[in-house]
């Protein structure tokens, strides 16, 4: 119903206390019978309406909690958390009415540092990830936090996004970041001796180290670097990187009223069991990697 009708039926109903109905629509030129039909669908809401003003809620209530992210990701993860099934076209039609669209940010690729050792780039061009510990793909991002640098060194398994070890540090160039991330992720790799796991990188200086790169040939870990000054070699990971930035900040509201490691740590765990990713058609990295266990 256009709004102009909308409001005259509204005049209608506001003034029939002092006026006639009939006389009302005769002079905002309205049929009688169709006031009347407005008037009772107001009284009693169609099921319909019902079920848009419940799902009017939920995407309000979500976009509130999420606001960097868009409808589709929004519709997937109520889905997710309620059972609640509508389609994106839907959930499109809800996000507009509200008026509500993402409020994500846009950060800037970082330069990778001098390289000490370049290894050769193994998955330019593309790579087929069929299973765990394939290829794990790792990158620094760095944020201020109430004036405080930090800088956050991330391992991520390419095959399902799930963020196998991380470790953060409030010191500019801390090499340990990558390091104590290696030694975490090493340990996970242990359990799958026999896989001869890919890692790639930038060509940071502490990647390209002889103390970082002694520690993978004994684990059956490969080294591959992107080229010098090409992001996109790592798209995954610098992707990732952006969204964890934009939903820190947007989403979680992170303050350093808590303790920033503490808060880093429940992003973490939320991005691995909570959070919906398009390219694992909407299920968390934790659900992917479930269901392919239970079909092995």
């Amino acid at each position: 119903m256009c709004s102009d009708r909308q409001q005259e039926y509204e005049v209608i109903d506001e003034l029939s206390s002092r006026f006639g109905i009939e006389c009302l629509c005769r002079v905002m030129g309205i049929n009688r019978s169709s006031y009347y039909y407005w008037k009772k669908a107001l009284n009693n809401p169609s099921k319909r309406s019902i079920e848009l003003a419940r799902n009017l809620t939920l995407f309000l209530t979500y976009h509130k909690k999420y606001p960097s992210h868009g409808y589709r990701w929004l519709n997937h993860k109520i889905r997710l958390d309620t059972g609640n099934k509508v389609s994106d076209p839907y959930a499109h039609k809800c996000c507009k009415l509200l008026g509500i669209k993402s409020t994500s940010k846009h950060y800037s690729y970082k330069k990778p540092g001098e390289p000490f050792k370049i290894f050769p780039n193994l998955i330019l061009g593309g790579i087929t990830v069929t299973g765990p510990m394939q290829c794990v793909v790792s990158d620094m991002t760095a944020f201020r936090v109430k004036g405080i640098y930090y800088e956050l060194t991330l391992y991520m398994d390419l095959w399902n996004n799930e963020i196998l070890s991380f470790s953060l540090s409030a010191r500019r160039g801390d090499r340990m970041t990558y390091i104590n991330g290696l030694n975490d992720f090493i340990e996970l790799k242990s359990k799958y001796p026999d896989f001869e796991t890919i890692l790639h990188s930038d060509q940071g200086s502490v990647y390209a180290s002889k103390k970082y790169n002694e520690l993978l040939p004994a684990n059956n870990i490969v080294h591959s670097m992107s080229r010098a000054g090409t992001p996109t070699d790592n798209a995954a990971m610098e992707s990732i990187n952006g969204w964890i930035k934009a939903e820190l900040f947007t989403d979680f509201h992170i303050t350093g009223e808590r303790n920033v490691a503490d808060e880093i740590a429940d992003y973490i765990k939320f991005f691995n069991e909570e959070r919906p990713a398009y390219s694992l058609n909407y299920l968390t990295p934790k659900q992917f990697r479930e269901l392919y266990n239970s079909q092995a």
